[in-house]
């Protein structure tokens, strides 16, 4: 079953952040808890995490795009 990875909550005041870098491809596998992307903010750079082990079969927002708290940016599905 796939699973979305959203953009996590970053702070009261951070609604947006920056897909600075994905870590990952399209393909890979991936553990629960591996980062799989840099964030970035106004205020620091911050690691995303898969919340789920499987394979990454989806990026939604590229490297360079800003998207909102809350907003889907990959899927992972079980291998």
């Amino acid at each position: 079953m796939p699973t979305s990875v959203r953009l996590p909550n970053l702070g009261a005041e951070t609604a947006e952040a920056l897909v600075s870098a994905w870590l990952k491809t399209v393909g890979d596998t991936v553990t629960e808890g591996e980062v799989i992307a840099e964030l970035e903010t106004e205020k620091a750079t911050v690691e995303l995490e898969a919340p789920v082990a499987g394979r990454l079969v989806e990026i939604l927002v590229p490297a360079g795009q800003e998207t909102t708290v809350g907003a889907v940016v990959a899927v992972i599905a079980d291998d």
